[in-house]
């Protein structure tokens, strides 16, 4: 039986360990990388769902947050949260500067996330939780397949940042504007979708394009990826019940 030489030469770059065919830097030293980057995202991960239990399992603090002081607070650790995000594009390669403002963004996450799910129906958030896990892994596993085929997600940077500034767009006309249940269901699913895009396309950055001293912009970015995507998840399944 004859066999494509394409397929025989992606056969033989996995074999060698390499991540996608024509690899030029030393496999070893990008699954080096990728493991330290998932392991950064998983300690993210486990901090985010030990803030949300506590939240949603606290009733002061449940009630606390549906008080105006309390939207004042969501309001106040948004705008840091989001401060300290752009301050990390400067100060990202820099230890241990690096890991402290990634701790304080991720504990500002957490707090946001939790602050959602207080709002929201425990089946709810497990499920949620349950659809983005299976989500996110079979998309990683996609993505690590695909690129060891050759595919290329690049081009999917245009369309992506012009899906997020319409979701963008369409967020702020929700605070002036509530949608019904349909439009909020069918906001939620497009947003899991172009998030769901996100995850692809950052991964494909993470196997190919991040250098080695960038694994904490590596790793919030997929972080901030698979927050989208649950918060997406969890609004299409809220406005569905």
């Amino acid at each position: 039986m004859n066999m494509n030489p394409v397929s025989m030469k992606n056969s033989s770059n996995i074999e060698n360990g390499q991540l996608y065919p024509n690899m030029i830097e030393n496999p070893q030293l990008r699954w080096g990388f990728i493991r330290k980057v998932y392991s950064i995202i998983a300690i993210q991960v486990l901090i985010t769902i030990g803030v949300s239990a506590f939240m949603f399992f606290s009733p002061p603090i449940k009630g606390f947050i549906r008080t105006w002081p309390g939207i004042g607070t969501i309001m106040a650790v948004f705008i840091f949260t989001l401060i300290i995000s752009c301050t990390m594009t400067c100060w990202g390669r820099r230890h241990p500067w690096n890991y402290i403002m990634m701790f304080i963004f991720t504990a500002g996450m957490a707090f946001l996330i939790g602050c959602i799910c207080a709002y929201k129906q425990g089946e709810t958030v497990l499920v949620g939780a349950g659809l983005t896990a299976i989500v996110t892994v079979a998309l990683t596993i996609y993505t690590f397949w695909a690129a060891s085929r050759g595919k290329d997600f690049s081009f999917l940077a245009p369309f992506l940042m012009c899906a997020l500034i319409i979701l963008i767009a369409f967020a702020f006309l929700r605070m002036f504007f509530p949608f019904g249940g349909t439009m909020s269901v069918v906001y939620g699913c497009i947003g899991s979708l172009v998030f769901s895009g996100f995850i692809i396309y950052d991964t494909d950055n993470l196997i190919k394009r991040f250098s080695y001293d960038e694994y904490v912009a590596a790793a919030v970015t997929l972080y901030i990826d698979i927050l989208n995507l649950y918060s997406c998840i969890l609004g299409a399944m809220d406005a569905a019940d």
